[in-house]
Formats: C-alpha cells, sequence, structure tokens
C-alpha cells in the first residue's frame, strides 16, 4: 500500500537519491498542503471557562478511530460567537478539522455556526472520503457546543423566572 502510493507521489529518483523520514513521506503523499498546515500551525488551541454561562462546550468523539473533539465556543450579549478554542486527540485530518471549526464559527451569530456543515469543511480541507468522519466530528462538536451554550442560556431564563416570583 505505502509502496503503491508513493508511486503516486514520488518520483523513483526521490527514494535514490535521500531518504524520506515519515513525517514527509506524510505531508507529501497523504495529506492536502491546507491540512498540514492546520496541523503544523494550529489555530485556537486551548479551552475556555466551562462554568461561564457565556461558553458552550461540546465534547465528541469516534470510538472507531479514537479521534476526540473538545470544541468551545464564548458568546457575547448579542448572540454573537467573540471566541472559540479546541482540543483534539487524533489524526491531521481531526486536528486539522477542529481548527478550522474554530476559525469558521467566531464573528457569527448562534444560527449562522448552525449553518457550517461537514461537507464545507471537508472540501475546503480536501479531505479523501476516507476522513470525512473527521469533518463529521468537526460539525457536531460545533452542534454540540450550541447546545450546550443554549442549555446554559435557558436554564439562566427558568431561573431568573423562578427568583421573580
Amino acid at each position: 500500500m505505502a509502496g503503491t502510493v508513493a508511486k503516486k507521489c514520488l518520483s523513483p529518483l526521490t527514494f535514490l537519491t535521500r531518504r524520506l523520514s515519515a513525517p514527509e513521506f506524510i505531508t507529501q503523499c497523504c495529506y492536502h498542503k491546507k491540512v498540514v498546515d492546520h496541523y503544523e500551525n494550529p489555530r485556537n488551541v486551548g479551552t475556555l471557562d466551562k462554568n461561564s454561562k457565556k461558553v458552550g462546550t461540546g465534547l465528541v468523539g469516534a470510538p472507531a478511530c479514537g479521534d476526540v473533539m473538545k470544541l468551545q465556543i464564548e458568546v457575547d450579549d448579542n448572540g454573537k460567537i467573540v471566541d472559540a478554542r479546541f482540543k483534539t486527540f487524533g489524526c491531521g485530518s481531526a486536528i486539522a478539522s477542529s481548527s478550522l471549526a474554530t476559525e469558521w464559527v467566531k464573528g457569527k451569530s448562534v444560527d449562522e455556526a448552525l449553518t457550517i456543515k461537514n461537507t464545507d469543511i471537508a472540501k475546503e480541507l480536501s479531505l479523501p472520503p476516507v476522513k470525512l468522519h473527521c469533518s463529521m466530528l468537526a460539525e457536531d462538536a460545533i452542534k454540540a457546543a450550541l447546545a450546550d451554550y443554549r442549555l446554559k442560556q435557558h436554564d439562566d431564563q427558568q431561573e431568573a423566572a423562578s427568583a421573580s416570583n
């Protein structure tokens, strides 16, 4: 399999003139340059205060491949996402998908962020079919973070209504 990929991606002279390390081989053969860029220079890595009423946290995973993605959003009083952070355990495509997702949600309203689809993420990163589950995880993480944020807002409204009675 690796030999077949190598034949398609690299000229035979590459193997005669020098030896490729594993990261170089993967970079040159398997991942699109956008994936490599997000993997090597991930945007918005970190965490936000999960106890804040303005922060929604989504934690999703794919047991079949071992990818786990945590994505958090911070929403201002006008319903606009002002910050996003992620932590991902997984392959380069999973990390790139979550990095891109955090970039895309920033500046959007909560409703606009719901329109981000895995197909858009996969297309932007040029993910091969075998890696589409990574973009699906990113979409699920966005939805989970938004659902958590909305739940906190709903709970907050119920507390305010109870206090006024």
